[in-house]
C-alpha cells in the first residue's frame, strides 16, 4: 500500500524539494492510475482517498506521448526528478513520486507515486489517484554521510574571490558582507543547497533547422526591461535564507505577462508567501519547481498580490484571505513542450515572442561571488537522459553579445536584492548550456 502524503490543503523544486530521484527511463511506460470520483472542486484535499470508481491504463512514450487503452493520445512530461505530469482525455494529473526516508538516507520507488490530483481541463470536476507502474523498476536508495554543521555564521572568502577574478576575465567577483547576516545554511538556501556531485549530464536538446531560421530572424539583442523605451519587468526582490526562490522567479514570470498584456496598465506584485505557506505543490522554504508554481498553482488556483499575503521568508502558516482576487494562467509548459526539449533556440523564440521566461540552472560556490561579466563555469555532456542537476530558478528577460569578445549571454533577474550583481541582474553565457542553464525553461500565458 502507498503511504499518504501528507499535505495541507490544494491551495496549495531549486533547493531541497523532495528526496525523490526518478528518471526518465524510471517513468516512461505503461502505468494504472486509480481514481476517486470526479466531484471535488479545487479545495480538494488528498490526503487519504475515498473508493476508487475509475481505473486507467496510460503508456508513456518517448518522447512526451501518452495513450490510453483505446489508443485515445495526449502528452506527458517528467517535472525534473520528482514526479510526472500526463495530460490526456481532457484531464490532467500530477503525483510526486513514492519514496522513503529523507535527505541523509532515501529511497525512491520510482513504478509509485504518492496521492496525487486530476482535474478536468476547465479547472473542474476535481478527483485523487494514485498510479502504479505495470512492470517493476528496482528501487533506487542514497545514503549520505552526516551533513557538516551548516548553524555556524557564513564568512566571505577573500581568498576565493581573488582567485575567480586572477585566473579568468569574463566576470568578475567580489565579497557580499551582507551575506553575513546569514548562516551557511540560509546562504545555501538561496541557491538551492548543495547536491551530491553529478559526474555527467545531457546536452540540450538539438535544434533543427526549423528553428534555427525562425531564430534568424530574431533581433541581435532584447531585453524586456527596454523595449521602446518601456520596461515590463517588475522590481528585483530578495528572498532572503528561505529556499523560495521557486517563488520568486514564478511570480516574475507572473508579473512580467501581466504588464505585456496589460500594456502596463497592471502592475502587480504577487505574494511570494501566498506560495510559500499555501501551495502543496512546493515545499515551502525547503524549495520547489516555477512549471509547478508559475504553471499548475497558477492555473489551478491563480495567485494574489503581496498586500494579500506579505513576504516574511519564513514557513509560516498559511493565511491567505479567500476573498482576495486571483489572477490565473491558460497555459504553461516547458519551453519545447515537456522536460528535456529544451534549447538555446527555442528559450530565444519564447523570450522574444511571448515574454521573460523562468528557468533553473545549478548554483555553484562561485555564483555567489558574482559581481559584474558573464558568468561560467564547466559541465559535462552525455546520452539522452533530460535529467541535469539544477537548484535555482530565476527570469530570463533578455539576450545579447559582448561586443569585444563576441562572447553571447543571457540577461537574468535574480532573487537576492538589488545590490548584488548588476542591479540585482546577472549575465551568464549562452549557447553552452552554462551550469545547466537551458535544460528546464518555463513559460505561460496570462488570464490579465
Amino acid at each position: 500500500m502507498l503511504a499518504v502524503l501528507l499535505l495541507a490543503s490544494v491551495i496549495g523544486l531549486s533547493a531541497a524539494d523532495t528526496p525523490a530521484h526518478c528518471l526518465y527511463e524510471d517513468v516512461r511506460g505503461t502505468w494504472t492510475f486509480y481514481e476517486t470520483e470526479r466531484l471535488g472542486d479545487a479545495s480538494i484535499s488528498c490526503d487519504s482517498l475515498g473508493p476508487i470508481v475509475h481505473v486507467k491504463n496510460f503508456t508513456l512514450t518517448f518522447p512526451d506521448t501518452a495513450t490510453d487503452e483505446q489508443g485515445n493520445a495526449g502528452t506527458w512530461t517528467l517535472i525534473y526528478n520528482q514526479g510526472f505530469e500526463v495530460n490526456i482525455n481532457q484531464r490532467s494529473y500530477f503525483a510526486f513520486s513514492y519514496y522513503e526516508g529523507d535527505w541523509s538516507s532515501v529511497t525512491s520507488y520510482c513504478d509509485q507515486t504518492f496521492n496525487g490530483w486530476s482535474r478536468d481541463t476547465t479547472v473542474r470536476n476535481w478527483s485523487c489517484f494514485y498510479a502504479n507502474k505495470t512492470t517493476e523498476v528496482p528501487p533506487r536508495t542514497v545514503k549520505k554521510t552526516a551533513p557538516k554543521d551548516t548553524s555556524q555564521p557564513y564568512r566571505n572568502d577573500p581568498t576565493l574571490v581573488e582567485k575567480i577574478n586572477t585566473m579568468q576575465s569574463s566576470w568578475r567577483a567580489k565579497e557580499y558582507p551582507e551575506l553575513e547576516k546569514y548562516t551557511v545554511g540560509e546562504v545555501q538556501r538561496r541557491g538551492g543547497s548543495v547536491w551530491p556531485d553529478v559526474h555527467s549530464r545531457p546536452a540540450p536538446a538539438s535544434a533543427t533547422e526549423e528553428q534555427k531560421a525562425r531564430v534568424s530572424l530574431l533581433p541581435d539583442s532584447f531585453d524586456w526591461r527596454d523595449v521602446d523605451g518601456v520596461s515590463y519587468v517588475s522590481p528585483v526582490r530578495d528572498q532572503g535564507g528561505c529556499g523560495s526562490c521557486y517563488a520568486f522567479a514564478s511570480m516574475a514570470n507572473l508579473e512580467s505577462q501581466v504588464r505585456i498584456a496589460t500594456q502596463n496598465q497592471r502592475q502587480d506584485v504577487f505574494s511570494t508567501q501566498d506560495v510559500v505557506s499555501c501551495s502543496v505543490l512546493a515545499q515551502g522554504c525547503e524549495g520547489g519547481f516555477d512549471y509547478l508554481i508559475a504553471g499548475r498553482y497558477a492555473q489551478d488556483q491563480g495567485v494574489v498580490s503581496e498586500d494579500c499575503n506579505t513576504y516574511t521568508g519564513g514557513d509560516d502558516p498559511c493565511i491567505t484571505d479567500s476573498s482576495c482576487a486571483r489572477t490565473y494562467v491558460s497555459d504553461y509548459r516547458h519551453v519545447g513542450g515537456y522536460y528535456g526539449a529544451c534549447n538555446e533556440e527555442l528559450m530565444l523564440e519564447a523570450l522574444v515572442t511571448t515574454g521573460p521566461i523562468s528557468i533553473s540552472f545549478m548554483v555553484y560556490d562561485d555564483f555567489y561571488n558574482y559581481d559584474s561579466g558573464i558568468y561560467h563555469h564547466t559541465g559535462l555532456k552525455n546520452e539522452f537522459n533530460p535529467f541535469e542537476i539544477t537548484n535555482h530558478v530565476v527570469l530570463v528577460v533578455g539576450y545579447g553579445t559582448e561586443e569585444t569578445t563576441g562572447e553571447k549571454y543571457w540577461i537574468v533577474k535574480n532573487s537576492w536584492g538589488d545590490t548584488w550583481g548588476e542591479n540585482g541582474f546577472f549575465r551568464i553565457r549562452r549557447g553552452t548550456d552554462e551550469a545547466s542553464f537551458e535544460s528546464m525553461a518555463v513559460q505561460v500565458t496570462i488570464i490579465p
